[in-house]
């Protein structure tokens, strides 16, 4: 080997070993509606996680008011809740279940089942992703599915009818299950109902998918406070609702091993000066357990509040507005580094950086248009191990 040549070979070793090594900063993110038009469903956008930075979105597959969905770990598969009132000749929406393409981001139809009842607003996985669960918000029922080897959904394993109303003559008539969760012991599902006042809680079954009511069967929360989403901490003692007609979020203690929603502390994050009607929309923390995020639909911002490590209790730190009406949704992306707010009646997206440190947000770079954005989910860049 010549001298010349051992020098290059050895000028490309040493870039290689002291070099940062590469990551990948690009990720697909994914954004549904309830919008029913031929131009409309599920959209697809790349997000870099070094700039914060949103392409414009790309209708990725035609469907009809997609609102809601999940992306199964291993990123093979996305479940989407189809919003409608009528399917296939029933009073029910539907529950939709795509391939997921992973080199290029495209969904293929697999198929498609009645969701058990109208308007269902929430999906979610069980641990094992074996069910699919759903919430029916005008149906006031809930359901789980198995799901099939091919990732298509199959038998329905649970149903469980909800009755029962509170003390708003308008918004609380009926029941109105707004959201359905697997609890991080895959033993309990909990259901916030907007019409009873009441965060339901059942003992789940991952081998069955069945639903059997728990003892206690729910926590309540102010009459007419209205519980729509709820986040569990990540110490597993608190579950945090965010209650849309009463601009509250609701600390309920929680025991993993009962099932039982104990102790109900109440939290205005709706803005002191504001007169108008407010629906707050959602609730996150972060994944450290140091910050609480919540939107309201009204004075269209996220209140930002910290969490006591000892008590849970939550102190305000931040107002932000968000840029664009009605703040239905938002999600933090894989690094904990940005949150996206999907503005709903906005027909936009914005990108606000996390502080690590005192958990505040800074918008970054302008709202990017997308139709009328109700929820986002990433696609992971490698499947979950």
């Amino acid at each position: 080997m010549t001298t010349p040549t051992r020098a290059l070979l050895l000028a490309i070793l040493l870039i290689m070993t002291t070099a940062p090594r590469a990551r990948s900063a690009d990720l697909l993110v994914y954004f549904g509606n309830e919008l029913d038009k031929p131009d409309t469903g599920i959209f697809l956008s790349h997000f870099n996680t070094d700039t914060g930075s949103l392409s414009p979105p790309v209708l990725n597959v035609q469907a009809s008011k997609p609102g809601y969905f999940v992306i199964d770990p291993t990123g093979r598969f996305l479940y989407a809740a189809n919003a409608t009132s009528k399917f296939d000749g029933q009073s029910s929406g539907a529950l939709s279940a795509y391939s997921i393409d992973r080199a290029t981001g495209q969904l293929t139809l697999i198929n498609q089942v009645p969701s058990g009842g109208a308007n269902p607003v929430f999906v979610v996985l069980d641990a094992g992703a074996s069910h699919v669960l759903t919430a029916n918000y005008t149906g006031a029922s809930i359901s789980a599915f198995a799901l099939r080897p091919d990732g298509g959904i199959g038998q329905r394993t649970a149903f469980q009818q909800f009755s029962g109303h509170s003390v708003n003559p308008d918004r609380q008539k009926q029941a109105h299950p707004h959201s359905i969760y697997v609890d991080p012991t895959n033993r309990f599902v909990l259901v916030p109902d907007l019409g009873q006042d009441k965060v339901f809680v059942f003992r789940y079954d991952g081998q069955s998918g069945t639903l059997v009511p728990n003892d206690p069967p729910y926590g309540s929360v102010a009459p007419g406070a209205g519980p729509r989403h709820l986040a569990f901490h990540p110490n597993g003692r608190w579950v945090y609702v965010v209650d849309e007609m009463g601009g509250t979020v609701t600390r309920f203690n929680w025991n993993s091993d009962t099932g039982a929603l104990t102790d109900p502390q109440a939290t205005v994050i709706t803005p002191p000066d504001f007169k108008g009607l407010n629906t707050s929309g959602e609730v996150r923390i972060d994944s450290a357990g140091k910050f609480l995020y919540a939107s309201n639909r009204g004075p269209d911002d996220i209140a930002v509040f910290s969490i006591d490590p000892q008590s849970g209790d939550l102190t305000f730190l931040q107002r932000v507005p968000t840029m664009g009406k009605m703040p239905r949704y938002f999600i933090i992306d894989p690094t904990g580094r940005w949150l996206l707010q999907c503005n709903h009646d906005g027909y936009n997206v914005v990108i606000f950086k996390i502080d690590p440190q005192t958990g505040m947000l800074t918008q970054n770079g302008d709202p990017v248009t997308v139709p009328n954005p109700y929820c986002a989910q990433f696609l992971l860049p490698s499947p979950a191990r």
